[in-house]
């Protein structure tokens, strides 16, 4: 009722837009204010706009309500028989490439199986996982990150440089990673994957130099898109070739250095027969691409 009137600025077209009369409305806003002991609306004859309180309130609010369809849902898809439901956090590139064929393996097996897949930031897996809002993640994460949570990689790549088409190092086949030193670094955020960030930190300080750092991006989409605009150079997958604008050339290290492109992730202190399922799955596609 709140978030109606807080959109629609107007009780009348509130209440009808939650298919009641308007004096039961007042009458539970008026409840909920003297409850919260806040003033939650500003009225007057030209329509209803939100307090200083009421706007301080709102997106706490909306999260809430977003959680509420959420669980909804799940109890719609359980009374309806279908009681195996998975939510999974996956950052971008592993919506696209590692969820589908897990999900579509899944399906096959578990006929009833309701899914529901969320799109996230590698820093926001274990911290999702840990609070329950996901079953399984995806990320850009490896080794131990917290106790009681595993980690499984499923995919690496060769770390390279990406970096524009007139770019005086352009023209190499390979480029030593010293190379880059003074030169400006479009990064993966520290706050997206603290892990990635602090490797590849440690691996410019390793070979001579600490990178001089000049944007923090959240994707390695966004790296390319920055580094195409003249934004710096970036040390990116190999792989990301595939993607890469025609003005942005991707040149292998001389260095071999091995980066994770993205690990399953999950908690061990909760069980859940589906993630089980998952994990046995992916351990198997995993060796048949290793073998």
């Amino acid at each position: 009722m709140f978030l109606a009137v807080a959109e629609e600025q107007h009780f009348a077209r509130a209440a009808k837009r939650l298919g009641m009369s308007q004096p039961p409305l007042t009458m539970q806003i008026q409840i909920l204010e003297r409850s919260l002991g806040l003033k939650l609306f500003d009225r007057s004859r030209r329509g209803t706009v939100l307090s200083a309180a009421g706007a301080a309130i709102l997106p706490a609010v909306r999260r809430f309500a977003a959680q509420a369809e959420q669980l909804e849902a799940v109890i719609r898809e359980v009374v309806a028989g279908q009681s195996a439901v998975l939510h999974i956090g996956a950052i971008n590139s592993a919506m696209l490439d590692t969820v589908p064929p897990l999900l579509e393996a899944l399906r096959s097996s578990h006929p009833q199986l309701s899914v529901f897949v969320k799109e996230i930031d590698s820093a926001d897996a274990v911290p999702g996982l840990e609070a329950g809002a996901f079953d399984l993640a995806f990320a850009r994460l490896e080794g131990e990150v917290a106790d009681g949570i595993a980690t499984m990689p499923l995919a690496e790549d060769r770390l390279a440089v990406a970096m524009p088409t007139q770019h005086a190092l352009a023209g190499l086949p390979r480029i030593r990673l010293k190379s880059l030193d003074g030169e400006h670094l479009v990064m993966s955020s520290r706050q997206v994957s603290p892990v990635y960030f602090d490797m590849l930190v440690s691996v410019c300080r390793a070979n001579g130099f600490s990178p001089r750092i000049f944007h923090e991006v959240r994707s390695l989409t966004s790296q390319l898109a920055y580094v195409s605009c003249g934004q710096g150079l970036a040390l990116v997958p190999a792989s990301m070739r595939k993607l890469a604008p025609p003005n942005v050339a991707i040149r292998p290290l001389k260095e071999r250095v091995t980066v994770v492109t993205a690990a399953a992730v999950w908690s061990e202190r909760r069980y859940h027969p589906i993630v089980e399922a998952a994990v046995a799955w992916l351990q198997v596609a995993h060796r048949k691409v290793h073998t």
